[in-house]
Parts: structure tokens; sequence; C-alpha cells
């Protein structure tokens, strides 16, 4: 490592001893450039991203991630926190700083008689869900299972459990979070409740988090699955479908998409390449009461293909891993919408009609049930009225295409906006300063803005959707 050192992009340089010192202090391995695995150390899940960090730190426990923090703020670095490094944004690594990783803290533990796990920042859902399906429990988690816990709890968790058991941050008992200033604090309820408050959907603005506790919930099993339709009929069958969940019970968490069906197991041959409708199912209850629920999807219109049956919840958990692979360009646009009037349809199957990538898939989230019954005021996570989340998950794999793909996204979202009703923090790209304030009504953006000003006035943590701290007098 020697002859190396740090620039910041204002051309600020950290001498090679002080590097090197940190380095030795901490247990974790750190990387930096020209060593063997940095280029893919450096790599996240959106292949859009390409960043060169200074350093990266895989930290190996809390003692390592206050060190990065003081290491990083003493020598006016900039610092990325990376758990998944699934966020579409990437703010997971950033340009010439420290990226603190936390993959390597994966340590589980399970009460199931209390129905609750303490898990660290570094897990997955896939290994989320996989130790607590031991005991027979979950609770709501991501679409992909290799998705990190961390980044989905903190901007609010939107999930295939949320209309029976609540959003992921609404099964967030407590933190252990290391703040700007380097100390190792819990939060919850009882304790820092204030910070509590803005971690529940505020994202990764007030600290590090190194490790959650969740609320579990019986779901061994639920009822899922997918029916596929052509695409032909989308208008009709999208209006169908906002009268149907209108009337489902909360056990039911539906969502549907537009896509362009590629090769995969469960689907025959002839249907490659097909523009069609699919509407994916997961039931948590009674086997028949969910097939009843479901009944009229099945029988009102003919379906090409799908399938449903009862099911283990990690396995439905992680169905859209095989259309979330790493390295792909994506680029997305979301928002939230209070209803699906008969000419916001129209616009959604216009555009979706003319998708530019056979990858691209538009998601339509049907919220409600139990995550509306929590009050507006309990969190930081807001728009808990919203009927659905619209996700714009445009995908492909050529570069030269970017731009084509890039203007239908931003063409389709500005002819959305007449029907938005704010956006999901989650599926927020690198929009501005405004699009990070519609995820939040205005009352409760100007308390996040106080709240950073109070954990972290000099916005070191300010790779994320950012809220900046408030100012002197306001």
């Amino acid at each position: 490592m020697t002859g190396r050192t740090v620039f910041r992009q204002d051309g600020v340089i950290v001498p090679e001893e002080v590097l090197q010192g940190f380095a030795a202090s901490v247990r974790g391995n750190v990387i930096r450039p020209g060593d063997e695995i940095y280029e893919a150390a450096r790599r996240v899940w959106n292949g859009m991203i390409n960043r060169f960090p200074a350093m990266i730190l895989y930290c190996r426990d809390t003692t390592d991630v206050i060190k990065a923090v003081d290491f990083a703020r003493t020598n006016k670095l900039l610092a990325a926190v990376r758990s998944g490094g699934h966020n579409v944004a990437g703010n997971a690594v950033c340009e010439g700083g420290l990226v603190i990783d936390l993959s390597l803290m994966k340590g589980i533990d399970i009460d199931a008689a209390s129905r609750i796990a303490r898990a660290d920042a570094g897990l997955t859902w896939g290994e989320f869900d996989q130790a607590t399906h031991l005991y027979g429990l979950a609770t709501t988690g991501g679409l992909v299972s290799s998705t990190g816990i961390a980044g989905l709890t903190l901007g609010g968790g939107i999930g295939w459990l949320m209309r029976k058991f609540g959003l992921t941050c609404d099964n967030l008992l407590s933190v252990r979070i290391v703040t700007a200033d380097g100390q190792h604090l819990i939060a919850s309820e009882e304790e820092n409740a204030d910070l509590f408050w803005g971690l529940r959907g505020g994202g990764g603005n007030f600290g590090i988090i190194t490790s959650f506790t969740y609320r579990l919930h019986p779901a061994a099993q639920v009822l899922a699955g997918m029916i596929i339709y052509p695409a032909d009929n989308a208008a009709t069958l999208l209006r169908f479908y906002r009268d149907y969940i209108s009337l489902i019970p909360e056990g039911l968490t539906t969502m549907f998409l537009f896509l362009t069906l590629l090769p995969a197991p469960e689907l025959p041959e002839r249907l490659f390449g097909m523009r069609a409708i699919a509407v994916y199912f997961c039931y948590t209850g009674d086997a028949d009461e969910g097939l009843k629920a479901m009944q009229p999807l099945r029988e009102t219109f003919s379906p090409v293909a799908g399938s449903v049956g009862v099911m283990p919840y990690p396995r439905f958990q992680s169905m859209f891993d095989l259309n979330a692979p790493p390295g792909l360009l994506n680029y997305w646009k979301s928002v939230y919408l209070d209803a699906l009037s008969d000419p916001c349809i129209d616009t959604i199957t216009e555009y979706a009609a003319g998708m530019t990538s056979p990858l691209t898939q538009v998601h339509i989230q049907h919220m409600q049930g139990a995550v509306s019954r929590v009050p507006e005021e309990a969190m930081a996570f807001s728009h808990r009225n919203a009927f659905c989340s619209l996700n714009i998950v445009s995908k492909w794999k050529d570069p030269d295409e970017s731009d084509e793909h890039v203007a239908w996204t931003r063409a389709f979202a500005g002819a959305l906006m007449p029907f938005s009703d704010g956006v999901y923090v989650n599926f927020l790209g690198d929009e501005g300063e405004e699009r990070v304030r519609a995820a939040y009504t205005p009352d409760k953006y100007a308390q996040l803005s106080a709240l950073k000003k109070k954990y972290d006035p000099e916005n070191f943590f300010r790779l994320n959707q950012n809220i900046r701290p408030a100012r002197s007098g306001r």
C-alpha cells in the first residue's frame, strides 16, 4: 500500500501513514484501488453506477463502524454506507471517499416465544427469512431476497405481508445506531424516541444502524403465485383489478405487472417474448379462504398461464430474484397514486404498451389494509392512505440504449404527475431535493430536518435521499 493517498473531490489529501494506521486499527478488511478485489468490491447492484471509492472497509463489528465514522469525519472524507447495495440511486458507493460496508455483519438471534428477532445490518432478506422460517415466523420484507434488510427497513418496507402485518418499519421495535459523532445509541419508543420516529421512514439520514429488532408473525406457509394474461386488454383488466382490490381481505396482498415474458421454468416456450399482464398474489391465512378471494381474477378473464399454491413464505419471497440480477442497467421512477381513475389507467396502459426494453416492468403494488391503519403521525413514513405505489422499473443491458430507455421512463413518470400523491423514498433514484420532499408530508419533512440538525448538524450522512439539517432560526 506504499505510495498511495486518498484524494477527496476538493483536493484534500489524507497522508499514507494515516491510511495505514486506520487499516491497522480495524478488524475488518480495507480494500483500496489496485487491490485484487477492488473492481468487484466497488460495484453495486445497479450497473449504471460506476464510482471509484478511495477505500472500502468491510466492517466486522460495531467497533469497526465507529472507527470508520470517526476516521471519515476527522479527515473530511465523503462516506457511503452499504448493506445490500440494492438501492437504485447507488448511494451505497461514493467517488473518492470511504465505503463503510456492513455486509459481513450477519448475526441473528430469534426469540420464538416472544416472536422477536434481533438482526445485524448486513443480512439480506433471504438470510433473515430463512432464519425466522425455522420457527414458522416472518415479518414484512422486500420483493427480492438479495435486498439488504437495512435500507428497506429505514425507508419504510413495502412487501408481500404488508396488508396483513404492516410495513417493515411498523414492525421495528428498536435499533442500535452509530451517529455522526461516533456515539453508539439505542433508539426505541422508550429510548431516544425522537430519533426512532425519524428512522422509521427517514432513510439513512441519521446514522448507521448496526442491528434491528423486529416483531415477527406466524407465516410459515402462504398461498401465493401469479396469473398471466395477454396485454391486449390491459385497460379493461386494470379497471377490473382496481375494483377487485377494493373488496379483498387484508390477508391478501397483490401486485399488478406489465412485462415481457422471458424464459422461465414455469412458462410454456410459446409465451417467451410476449407482452403480458401478471397479477401476483400472497395470502396469509386459511388457504381455502385465500382461493375464494382470488377467484374473481381467475374466472373473469382468460389467463394464458399461472400457478397458485401453498408454499413456504421464503420461496415466494424470492420468486422475483431471477428478474433482478446484479449488473443490469437500472433507471426507475415511482409515484404513489391515491386512486386508479379511468384517465390514470389510460395513461398507464398507453405508456406501458410502448416499453422500450423487454427487461422493463411496471409494478402497481396495492397498499391499504394494515398499512393505512397506523396513524400518520406515528413515524416519519408518509402517505399511508395511498391506494397503491407505481414503480417504473426500467432495465436493459446495452449502455448504447440508455438514452432511449431513460427518455421513455421520464416521459411516463411525467405523464403520471397529475395523478401522483407523493413517492416511496426507497424507489427514488438520484432525483434532487424536491422529490425527496415529496416522500413526506410538509410537516414531517420539517420535523425530519430539525431532527437532522440535532443528530447530524454537519450533514455527514449525506449520501442518501438527503434531508438537509434545518437552518438556525427556523
